[in-house]
């Protein structure tokens, strides 16, 4: 699976896990060059406190377009710090 934004390719990975229809990537798939940390967090009723991040390419910043759970709760362990997207970026094969 391949995240593209500004027609550059920001995560790659063989490794995503689908939940509730987002592709989740492993951190270490995510090219971090493009990810500057947010201040923004939410929370999920079933998988905790999520942190975001902003994607940043070339000149263009996409607020808050990345979140993950860096302590996801028991029912979500499986996904803590892998990242997904939102915002129009696009996630594909």
């Amino acid at each position: 699976m391949k995240a593209i934004w500004n027609n550059t390719v920001i995560a790659e990975s063989d490794n995503t896990k689908i939940v509730e229809n987002n592709h989740y990537f492993p951190m270490d798939d995510i090219r971090k060059e493009y990810f500057k940390a947010s201040n923004t967090h939410t929370r999920c009723p079933w998988k905790g406190k999520a942190s975001y991040f902003h994607v940043e390419v070339g000149k263009e910043k996409n607020e808050d377009a990345a979140w993950f759970y860096p302590s996801a709760s028991l029912a979500a362990k499986p996904i803590e710090n892998y990242v997904a997207f939102w915002k129009g970026i696009e996630v594909t094969e």
